[in-house]
């Protein structure tokens, strides 16, 4: 991962604007349309393309209930604390991922190096600069799309880099969406599922569906992700208006629980 910058290049503005233009969501990721009678998907899932109903699917961002098969873990952060979800059937290897690192110790003392207020807070860089942190396999991984999980705000993903969707490009760092804007305007209804679209009234970033992995929702601890997202920033070397004035690190990782 050294030398390569990760995540998403966007400013807020860039990020209405990409909103605005459609970003041809449904037609990168899922690669199928859909009548609006039966509102039908491929599946983002499965390599047979099979068409799915998409208000047929389970949308787990949308409870803030843990089930069995989700785990929980809480981000002891220097500005409180925060408890996300996490959602191994529908991108496993992205939480394994994050709860070995979580275990190892590996996100201790780590910074959110990059703050976009009313977009995303990012870290998972030990070296704190977004060029470092690699994976618990010491390589990159593909990501892992779902039509069951959506940039919401206060969805958890992976920071990744340039590289097209389908290749390996994630590593350790990861992003939280932070946005309370109506987002919903503009959405194809064939490429959402209606709850999803009224969740996006509520705020997120839609722009980055289907092209980053969602793999958690903070489910408590929203108002510490509004308290970070609203840090003083300043330029960094790339002249983006992002990178904090003051430390603000992750203390620790905790594992609440595990899927069964």
């Amino acid at each position: 991962m050294k030398a390569k910058k990760l995540l998403i290049s966007l400013s807020a503005l860039t990020l209405t604007l990409l909103l605005v233009a459609g970003c041809g969501n449904g037609e990168k990721a899922t690669g199928g349309t859909s009548s609006s009678e039966s509102k039908t998907a491929e599946s983002s899932t499965t390599d047979s393309k099979e068409t799915v109903d998409l208000n047929s699917l389970d949308l787990p961002q949308l409870s803030k209930e843990v089930a069995d098969n989700e785990a929980l873990v809480e981000l002891v952060t220097s500005e409180g604390n925060i408890q996300i979800k996490l959602f191994p059937e529908q991108a496993p290897k992205a939480v394994e991922n994050f709860i070995q690192h979580a275990k190892d110790g590996y996100y201790d003392g780590v910074k959110f190096h990059r703050i976009i207020e009313g977009f995303m807070i990012q870290s998972g860089d030990p070296e704190g600069t977004g060029a470092g942190g690699e994976s618990i396999w010491g390589e990159e991984f593909v990501p892992e799309i779902s039509n069951q999980l959506y940039h919401i705000n206060g969805a958890l993903a992976m920071a990744r880099t340039g590289l097209p969707v389908d290749q390996p490009s994630q590593g350790s760092q990861f992003y939280i969406v932070q946005n309370h804007d109506n987002m919903a305007d503009g959405l194809l209804k064939e490429d959402y599922p209606d709850k999803i679209i009224e969740a996006y009234q509520a705020g997120g970033a839609p722009n980055l569906d289907f092209q980053y992995s969602v793999f958690g929702q903070v489910i408590e601890g929203l108002d510490v992700v509004d308290k970070i997202a609203a840090t003083e920033v300043k330029a960094g070397d790339s002249g983006e208006k992002s990178t904090p004035t003051k430390d603000i690190t992750i203390k620790e990782v905790k594992v609440l629980q595990e899927a069964k």
